[in-house]
């Protein structure tokens, strides 16, 4: 996977917000905002905010279940929890 670096602005340029808009909607990748060198903030698309915390929820998702299997707890068959949940829920 190929993953571009941010793009990186000044603080002073967040004065033109039409066009930090606009590069925000066209950048696949975050906008760090920094002040006097230093990151203090980054911009990002709905869509890529919506696509990061999408990966976020899945590997979260991951990992409680790789603690769960290391600390033995049993996991339910495919087919039981499908059982279960057509009977919960119907269909």
């Amino acid at each position: 996977m190929n993953q571009s670096l941010p793009k990186i602005i000044p603080v002073n340029e967040l004065k033109n917000t039409s066009n930090i808009m606009k590069q925000c909607q066209e950048s696949e990748v975050p906008i760090v905002i920094t002040r006097n060198g230093y990151g203090e903030a980054v911009l990002m698309s709905i869509k890529l905010y919506e696509e990061f915390f999408s990966k976020v929820q899945v590997a979260t998702l991951l990992n409680d279940s790789l603690d769960q299997v290391e600390n033995g707890i049993k996991g339910v068959e495919g087919k039981e929890f499908f059982s279960s949940m057509k009977e919960k829920y119907g269909k």
